[in-house]
């Protein structure tokens, strides 16, 4: 991967900070807390929406607050004056948002709160860029752009306008807008589109927790399309490494997009084998019917992403499904919290 000690790319000297938005969230903690460890300073912005429990939220910024390089402003990035004075006031050289109104059902019964979080916020935070001439923005998009595409592995150079739910129409919309900035301004916008990201601290929306806590409770798993579902499972460190590395590499051509997953598909019922091997118990499986938005594969090229960033997965799924529920058991607070939030 490359070096992170160097100065900000773009500008901005090794000792200014790096704003990260959505460092409560699960992906921005890590990114936040890997910068921390290299001895950057990061302000991190979060509004602690209650779409999941807060109370894992506040655990994971309890963490990062810790560090003496961290600041926390808490606010929504929909809001154009709290971002604009959070960016004047921090001077950052470098922003890499990772905020979002995450999850691809949620999104089919509340669409405006991802028009303003997912669009908006977006928005608002390549203007400060604009505004204050950073010249490079790391965003976070999703594998979920690529659509009904049954062409496999989804490549970068894939079409993309043919989107099945909101959550992926306003990434693709990210991803337009920042082409928009770096034609008409100059700003180096990096987007990165994650495929289904897992590991300690993740969210509790997503099949590695719901599968586990129902394991763990006795009570059966849903499983949609009866199982025959196949998703690119990428481990957090991967992701970050990946993240890292497009904050910081050179080379890189003035608007990219770039796949970063385990370019590995693994067959949901092959997960949830691995978590009763893990959680030594056996699960009891609910087939479901396909939901409307979700999509039977996922499956990532990331030749590009090993190009240009020296991307190279090292946690396949065998390594990183233990590795969850070792953090998992080890945190029955958090867990039943979590758990009651959904009763």
């Amino acid at each position: 991967m490359n070096d992170t000690g160097k100065p900000c790319a773009g500008g901005g000297s090794d000792s200014s900070p790096i704003l990260v938005t959505g460092t409560a969230g699960f992906i921005g903690f890590h990114v936040a807390g890997a910068l921390l460890r290299r001895g950057r300073r990061v302000v991190g912005v979060d509004n602690f929406n209650p779409y999941y429990a807060v109370a894992l939220k506040e655990a994971r910024s309890q963490i990062l607050r810790n560090d003496a390089g961290f600041v926390e402003e808490r606010g929504d990035i929909a809001d154009l004056d709290f971002v604009a004075s959070i960016a004047h006031r921090h001077k950052p050289c470098l922003i890499c948002h990772l905020a979002a109104q995450a999850g691809v059902r949620y999104s089919l019964t509340n669409p405006f709160v991802y028009e303003a979080s997912n669009v908006q916020g977006t928005l608002n935070l390549l203007e400060i860029a604009r505004r204050l001439g950073i010249r490079r923005f790391v965003y976070a998009s999703s594998s979920s752009v690529y659509g009904g595409n049954v062409r496999l592995p989804f490549s970068e150079t894939d079409r993309v306008d043919s989107p099945i739910s909101l959550y992926a129409a306003t990434k693709r919309s990210n991803e337009l807008m920042a082409h928009v900035y770096s034609h008409l301004f100059g700003i180096q916008t990096i987007g990165l589109r994650f495929f289904t990201v897992y590991g300690p601290w993740g969210r509790p929306d997503m099949a590695m927790w719901i599968f586990a806590e129902s394991i763990m409770a006795g009570e059966p798993i849903p499983v949609f399309n009866s199982g025959r579902m196949r998703r690119d499972f990428t481990y957090i460190d991967d992701i970050v490494a990946g993240v890292e590395a497009a904050m910081f590499a050179d080379g890189l051509e003035r608007y990219e997009i770039l796949n970063l997953g385990n370019s590995r598909p693994e067959d949901l019922m092959g997960l949830v084998a691995l978590l009763e091997k893990a959680l030594g118990r056996k699960a009891e499986v609910r087939p479901m019917p396909m939901q409307p938005g979700d999509v039977e594969a996922t499956y990532a090229d990331i030749s590009r992403a090993r190009t240009k960033l020296g991307f190279e997965p090292r946690t396949p799924l065998s390594e990183g499904v233990p590795k969850f529920v070792e953090w998992y058991l080890a945190h029955p607070d958090i867990a039943a919290k979590v758990r009651g939030t959904r009763n």
